[in-house]
């Protein structure tokens, strides 16, 4: 997560950094594999992320696939209620999104 100056942490950042950190471990090819997997580029992946763009639902699954988990949908979609997909009580910051659709 990202501090700011004023002492808060950006949940904007924070939401995409385990996707960043993931995409950094990878040399330049399995970047780009792991995006065509994900069925978009890594260039899309990487502009998103700077922009700080609210993947929709289809990729964020792909994403948590293709990393072998290491990628969560919760991870990279916190707005979603994946809890209620996942058939687990529902995680405090979702439930106070109900109705979003991505």
């Amino acid at each position: 997560a990202i501090t700011l100056p004023s002492g808060k942490v950006s949940a904007m950042f924070s939401r995409m950094e385990k996707l960043r950190l993931y995409l950094n471990s990878l040399g330049l090819p399995e970047q780009e594999s792991f995006a065509e997997r994900c069925g978009t580029s890594i260039g899309y992946i990487r502009k998103g992320m700077s922009k700080r763009h609210k993947f929709g639902v289809e990729l964020v699954i792909s994403f948590e696939k293709e990393s072998g988990g290491q990628v969560s949908c919760e991870d990279t979609r916190p707005d979603v209620d994946w809890s209620y997909l996942r058939g687990r009580t529902a995680s405090p910051e979702a439930s106070t999104n109900t109705g979003t659709h991505g």
